[in-house]
């Protein structure tokens, strides 16, 4: 007879545990993030805020407006200038979802549940990505709608949502794409402070240089060029406003912001395998 303090005997070799076993794969560490992306507050406020701004604003620039405003212009531009200030948001978003894990030590248990960190990291990418893209494209489409019907009169260009869509997309993944770059400089930096002042440096910095480099004859041409690839600029070619004497339909500056991100992802990729946490 055996007491309660007896230790059982170790199971043998063809002991099958009864609590099914499964390896790990990228569909559990997707249903991780969205886990912890819902359930923190400051993706209720950034995504909260940016609805407001774009929404808000958007609809008030739509009332004061008038049909003849858009005999040459898409429905969507209303949004634009709530788009201007949401991209903060966005971008301090991105941030947050990799830095607040570094700032709380959290980032460790993730790493032990999870070994293979760029699957973290990878899941991440493109939980945040699925977000951001459906809600600013959302966004802009519902002040698109709205816009289109209280200006729909004779002095109006007649025109279908399919004719403006290119400006929800192209919004939306100009704004997504500096958010995965400021996803990209939080994991790198582990720093929530330091990566989102770099982000609005290179938010702000490039809208305000051109002030300044206009001053010399000799920098006019670094001042062009800055000027049309810079965030406010991008946008604003994206809503077909473009603040410079562009034409072009925003692509070039979309182009470029693709190509920085992925080039910043890489090395956010690259540094996550080779550092300590």
């Amino acid at each position: 007879m055996t007491t309660p303090y007896q230790q059982q005997a170790p199971a043998g070799p063809g002991y099958t545990s009864p609590i099914p076993v499964t390896s790990a794969h990228m569909g559990h560490a997707l249903a991780s993030e969205w886990t912890k992306i819902k359930s923190v507050r400051s993706t209720m406020w950034t995504v909260g805020i940016l609805l407001f701004l774009v929404i808000g604003i958007g609809l008030l620039a739509a009332v004061q407006t008038s049909d003849s405003d858009f005999s040459d212009t898409p429905y969507t531009v209303p949004a634009l200038f709530g788009l201007l200030l949401g991209q903060i948001c966005v971008i301090t978003l991105g941030v947050l979802v990799v830095s607040s894990e570094y700032g709380t030590g959290m980032i460790r248990t993730t790493f032990t549940a999870s070994p293979q960190r760029w699957r973290v990291l990878a899941a991440k990418f493109v939980v945040f990505f699925l977000l951001t893209f459906v809600v600013t494209a959302f966004a802009i489409a519902f002040v698109g709608i709205v816009t289109a019907a209280l200006h729909s009169g004779p002095e109006a260009r007649s025109t279908t949502g399919s004719e403006w869509a290119g400006t929800v997309l192209g919004g939306s993944l100009y704004v997504t794409l500096l958010g995965m770059l400021g996803l990209a400089v939080g994991s790198m930096l582990r720093h929530s402070a330091g990566a989102i002042t770099t982000m609005l440096g290179v938010v702000l910095v490039p809208a305000i240089m051109p002030a300044f480099l206009f001053i010399w004859e000799s920098t006019r041409d670094v001042a062009e060029t800055v000027m049309e690839y810079n965030a406010p600029n991008s946008l604003s070619a994206i809503f077909t406003l473009p603040m410079t004497g562009d034409d072009g339909n925003g692509m070039k500056q979309l182009t470029l912001l693709a190509v920085v991100t992925v080039v910043a992802m890489a090395g956010s990729f690259a540094l996550l395998e080779k550092r300590d946490v």
